[in-house]
This record gives structure tokens, C-alpha cells and sequence, in this order.
């Protein structure tokens, strides 16, 4: 079984996901006006307009933070040192390219979850590529599609959240994997009965802080060994081209490999274009109430995870060793084992809590996910819920006690197949992206707040759900 998932994902992502994901970052970068980097300098303004609460939905820095719950996972952690392994420093080159080009991506995205979303009979914002795909392209039958594979992808990418757990616990103190199994179930089953605004109340909290810990953590280390910094800096640089290739011999690694794996995990981390992050910006009463601004806002969720986050990360990881994708460790341990070797023993112990916080985070939003998308298949009365928690349950549970390479190749196919009909429907929407950009950045430059109004474009305004954007709120 390992053998055929190694064979689907060699054909998916060496064929298939590096073009498109490329190709869809590029081409939205170029349809958008660059847009993130014209709006780069607007982080602060547009976080500081993100806490305005509205009503009818998340404000958008508890959608940005529900968000960034489900991308700071332990791809963060466990997915950098894997793409170190696999490409070498190199990989977190393109790790950053895919972040920066895919933060176009992740425009497109949450935009269009902001445009089609509708109301559900609790009047909560909803919303995802299942929406758009059905109201945008009127395709339901694709959205059931995307739907019902979210949903084994929730499933199934929560098992290497509680692997990656286990593995860190039984490095650090010796924890039975079955029993950080339960533990972790029982804490995500408190947490998913609040409902997604208690779930994005907590989150505004958690996720920020526990990247404040991380990445200040990270910046202490570095501090501490500065004189390596430039070497660590090198090392990236020559990887990401292959310059090193010559002199390193056996151990070289390729342009391709440093590529390939730097947009693999790249993606698992900051989920640009796979259609995950679309359902939280979907949910959010945007302010000012335009598309583009919860776009905006979602840009900086990728900037942070993979700039910020994973470069925490991999600072530490390379920091440890410059040839520490030559160890025989993979994944969680050696982080664990390179930040022992920077700082001391007690450090194990402190990755395994960091694991605990990134892996419930993302355990429980990945669930709300799912949650959004068996609202779409109108499949949401209390007995099936029951059964979707009883599987998110079991299935972390069981990841806790599967083999980590199996756990990641099952989560690698998924993601592709998720990105794949995403990453299409969003291309095929690409001029009503262009048209949200436009109306976005004309209004800026006329000095006026941008409030989006659905009269002005009549194609697109048959296609939105009744109410949605009705009664805008006044500044």
C-alpha cells in the first residue's frame, strides 16, 4: 500500500501540481496587478480594519486566525525538516517563492469564497470552493466532488497531525502513542462542540500566540549562533540552483528535488490554492465590506506561515547542522533532536507542547472544514455531525499509531486532488478575480472605502446568493 501511494504521488505532484500550482500563482499575480506586493505595505491597516466586528460573521482577523489555525500546523515544523530531507536547504528557497506567489493565489481564493457566500439558517456566513464552483461556473456536480474529498482530506490530514504528536511525545517523555491519541481526541472534541464562533473566539487567542512563541524561540537561537547565520544563508541559495551540486557529489541534491519539495510541503503548510482556507474567509463579515478585503487579509495568513513560521523553523533545523538532511532522523525528532543539540535536553520537551498547540489547532479547524462542507451537501442533521465527529475522533486515534510515511504519502494524494479541481475552478473564474481586484484598487485610488456593489456588474450579480450582499453596513 505505501508503494502505490509513492506512485500516485510521483505522478501527481512531478506531473501535475508543480506546473499548475506555478502557473495559477503566476498567472493571478500577473491578472491582480501584483497585488501582493502592491498591498504588502498595508499589513498593519489591514489588520487593524480586520478586528471591526459585523454582524452576520467572524470578523476577518478571527477568520484570519481560523485560518492560520489550520495552516500552522505541524507541516510547520515536522514539513520543513521533511523538505530538508528530501531537497536539501534549498527546498526552503522555493518554500518561500511558493509563499510569494502564492499569496496571489490565496487572493483569488478568499475573494471568491467572499463573493458567493450565502446564509445559513443560523445567519452565519458560509462558503468555499464548493460554492463558488456551484454559483460561479454552475457546476454543483463538481462541487459535490470537491466536497466529499474535503472531507476525506480533513479526515485524513488529522491523522498526521496526532502521528506527528505521538512520535514527539514518545521522544520527549517516553508517552505511549495510543494514549497521546486519546488525549488529543478528547481535547479536540471539547473544542469542536462550540460551534465555528467559538471556535474562531478561542483561535484569535491561541494561534497568535503560540507563533509568538515559536518564532521568538527561533529568533533567540539565531541570535545566540549568529556567526552561522551567513552560512546558513549560502547554503539556501546555492541549494535552491544547484550551485553546490559539484562539491557536495553524493550528497548533492538536484534543482528538481529542491523545487519539488519546496512547493510539496510549501503547499501542506501555507494552503495556497488548495481550497481549505477559502472556507474560513468565507465565513467572515468583511470590513470594508468588499471581496477583495478578505482576500487581503488572507494574504497575510500565508506570509506569516511560510515566511515567518517555517523559516523559524528551518532556521533551526539548519542551524543544528547544515547537513542535517543527511541524518538518519526524519520529521518531528529531528527538530526535537536539533533544537536539544542548540539549547539542551529540556528543549525536546518544549517542541513536543509546540506540536501539542500547532497539531489541535489544525485538528479543529480541519474539522470545520469538513463541518462547512457537509452543510453544502445539506447532509448536516445532528446524527450525521455525530458521525463526522465520531470519524475525526477516530481517525486521530489512529493516526497515532500508523507508520510516518504511509501517513504522509495518504495526506500528499489528497491534497493534490483537492488542489487540482480548486486550482481549475478558480483559473476558469479568473476574469470575476480580476473584476473584484480592479473595483478594489479603483476605489482605493479615488480615496474612498471600498464597498462592493453587486449592481454594477449584472452577470455576477445573478449568479450571488439572495442577501448576501444586501444592506451593507455604513462606515
Amino acid at each position: 500500500m505505501p508503494d502505490f501511494f509513492l506512485f500516485i504521488n510521483e505522478i501527481l505532484w512531478d506531473s501535475v501540481m508543480i506546473y499548475l500550482l506555478i502557473g495559477a500563482g503566476i498567472w493571478f499575480t500577473v491578472r491582480t496587478g501584483f497585488i501582493q506586493f502592491r498591498y504588502l505595505r498595508h499589513v498593519g491597516k489591514s489588520l487593524k480594519n480586520s478586528v471591526t466586528p459585523q454582524p452576520g460573521g467572524l470578523t476577518s482577523f478571527q477568520a484570519l486566525c481560523t485560518s492560520l489555525a489550520a495552516r500552522a500546523g505541524n507541516g510547520n515544523l515536522i514539513g520543513v525538516a521533511l523538505a530538508i530531507s528530501a531537497g536539501g536547504p534549498g527546498a526552503v528557497f522555493w518554500m518561500w517563492i511558493s509563499a510569494l506567489i502564492g499569496m496571489a493565489t490565496t487572493f483569488a481564493e478568499c475573494a471568491l469564497a467572499q463573493l458567493y457566500k450565502e446564509r445559513d439558517e443560523h445567519n452565519q456566513f458560509r462558503g468555499g470552493p464548493a460554492w463558488y464552483i456551484t454559483r460561479g461556473l454552475s457546476m454543483r456536480w463538481l462541487g459535490i466532488i470537491f466536497a466529499l474529498f474535503l472531507l476525506a482530506y480533513g479526515l485524513i490530514f488529522n491523522t498526521v497531525q496526532s502521528n506527528t504528536v505521538a512520535h514527539a511525545l514518545r521522544y520527549a517523555w517516553e508517552i505511549p502513542e495510543l494514549l497521546s491519541g486519546v488525549l488529543l481526541a478528547a481535547a479536540t472534541l471539547l473544542a469542536i462542540r462550540l460551534g465555528i464562533r467559538g471556535v474562531a473566539r478561542m483561535m484569535q487567542w491561541l494561534v497568535p500566540s503560540m507563533i509568538l512563541v515559536w518564532v521568538l524561540a527561533s529568533l533567540l537561537i539565531g541570535a545566540w549562533h549568529v556567526e552561522q547565520l551567513p552560512g546558513i544563508v549560502n547554503a539556501i541559495f546555492r541549494g535552491a540552483f544547484g550551485w553546490h551540486e559539484a562539491a557536495a557529489g553524493a550528497l548533492g541534491y538536484t534543482v528538481s528535488q529542491a523545487l519539488t519539495s519546496g512547493f510539496q510541503r510549501g503547499i501542506l503548510s501555507n494552503e495556497a490554492g488548495m481550497g481549505t482556507t477559502p472556507n474560513a474567509a468565507a465565513a467572515a463579515a468583511s470590513w470594508p465590506p468588499h471581496p477583495a478585503a478578505q482576500g487581503i487579509v488572507q494574504m497575510i495568513g500565508v506570509f506569516t506561515d511560510t515566511i515567518i513560521v517555517c523559516t523559524a523553523s528551518a532556521l533551526i533545523v539548519l542551524l543544528a547542522n547544515e547537513s542535517a538532511a543527511h541524518t538518519p532522523l526524519n520529521g518531528i525528532e529531528l527538530v526535537q533532536q536539533a533544537m536539544v543539540s542548540l539549547t539542551g535536553s529540556w528543549a525536546a520537551g518544549f517542541v513536543a507542547v509546540i506540536t501539542m498547540l500547532f497539531a489541535f489547532t489544525t485538528i479543529v479547524v480541519n474539522y470545520m472544514y469538513a463541518e462547512n462542507n457537509l452543510i453544502f451537501l445539506r447532509l448536516h442533521s445532528k446524527r450525521n455531525l455525530w458521525l463526522l465527529r465520531a470519524g475525526t475522533l477516530l481517525m486521530v486515534m489512529l493516526g497515532s499509531l500508523l507508520s510516518l510515511p504511509m501517513v504522509w504519502q495518504m495526506a500528499d494524494v489528497m491534497v493534490a486532488l483537492i488542489a487540482i479541481i480548486n486550482l481549475s475552478a478558480i483559473l476558469l473564474l479568473s476574469p470575476v478575480v480580476r473584476i473584484i481586484a480592479n473595483d478594489y484598487l479603483r476605489q482605493r485610488r479615488l480615496g474612498v472605502r471600498p464597498v462592493f456593489n453587486p449592481q454594477r456588474y449584472p452577470e455576477i450579480q445573478r449568479q450571488l446568493a439572495p442577501g448576501a450582499w444586501d444592506n451593507l453596513p455604513d462606515g
